[in-house]
């Protein structure tokens, strides 16, 4: 048979598709291996999959196991990435899942011993919107999922990630709390929800009905995407009139900026957006007493869009 194939293209020239020599067993093999290092270790899923993806990505532009690569041979596919005009943070992630491959997989932390990360820019302020600001944009959200959504992210200052993920049990209406789970650096913590954004939540859970995942996707067994938050975030803004370079973490900075308007302690901030404190050596942080914070949405004054809907029990 390949004798026959040949003889079909006798005479011409032939030029084989690099990624035919590659070595996809061993690339798949080792990706099991990350995977399986990263769940002992109980990394988040976020960063099960950018690092998977960068990996992925290294190993075929080699493609063949990395067991033999030298640290020369490394740092001239970052090179390569440095050039390619992607950013900083984008490079600084990729290095941080090759060094968990050589450190943590296989075990030759030497290779990657020299490889620099990118030398830090200066960083620019955030975007923060105004409160009549962050008002228009919720008046101009149609959609009462997508609303509730970008509600619970600036009532509690989540991350997008954190609010596609949250699960029905999550939120806690008595107290008046949300549990995110897993947020950055796989830290747990509780963060305020305020009454404007739980009104919302239940009128929301009275037409869709989720069950587990408290956003659903368009299967009911996976939440929504962060991208699908992100354009219905851009839409809003768009149609709300809103000029500055916002994006939906702009609420999570607008969140914190707004808390502090108000006189709240930055520790207390701090402990809600789950940031890392250098004066402490506590893991886990979370709000010991959530009456003394309250959520700036409830300070929002909302159209309200008519509708007769059921009366049933919310489970929040």
């Amino acid at each position: 048979m390949v004798e026959r194939l040949v003889s079909l293209f006798a005479g011409d020239r032939i030029e084989v598709d690099p990624a035919l020599h590659r070595d996809w067993d061993a690339i798949k093999s080792i990706l099991t291996a990350v995977e399986n290092e990263l769940t002992l270790r109980r990394y988040s899923p976020r960063t099960h999959e950018a690092y998977l993806g960068h990996l992925r990505r290294f190993l075929t532009l080699f493609g063949r196991a990395p067991d033999p690569l030298t640290g020369d041979a490394v740092r001239a596919s970052f090179l390569d990435l440095a050039r390619s005009g992607l950013s900083q943070s984008y490079q600084n992630q990729a290095i941080s899942a090759v060094k968990f491959l050589y450190r943590h997989v296989l075990k030759r932390p030497e290779v990657v011993r020299d490889l620099p990360r990118p030398v830090r820019g200066k960083k620019s302020l955030p975007a923060v919107l105004s409160r009549g600001e962050v008002r228009r944009l919720f008046e101009a959200v149609d959609n009462l999922k997508h609303r509730a959504v970008l509600l619970v992210i600036y009532a509690g200052g989540l991350r997008v990630s954190e609010a596609a993920r949250l699960k029905v049990r999550d939120v806690d209406g008595e107290r008046k709390q949300v549990f995110v789970r897993g947020g950055k650096g796989g830290k747990d913590r509780y963060t305020v929800i305020g009454e404007a954004a739980l009104e919302a939540l239940r009128e929301y859970w009275r037409v869709y009905r989720p069950q587990e995942w408290l956003f659903p996707g368009a299967r009911p067994d996976k939440h929504i995407s962060p991208r699908a938050i992100e354009k219905a975030f851009r839409r809003a803004r768009d149609k709300a009139g809103i000029r500055k370079d916002a994006t939906v973490h702009t609420l999570r900075h607008s969140f914190a900026t707004h808390l502090l308007e108000d006189g709240v302690d930055v520790r207390y901030i701090q402990e809600l957006l789950g940031h890392e404190d250098v004066r402490t050596t506590q893991r886990y942080t979370h709000v010991s007493d959530p009456a003394r914070v309250r959520s700036p949405v409830d300070g929002l004054t909302l159209k309200e869009e008519g509708g007769v809907y059921e009366v049933v029990e919310v489970p929040f």
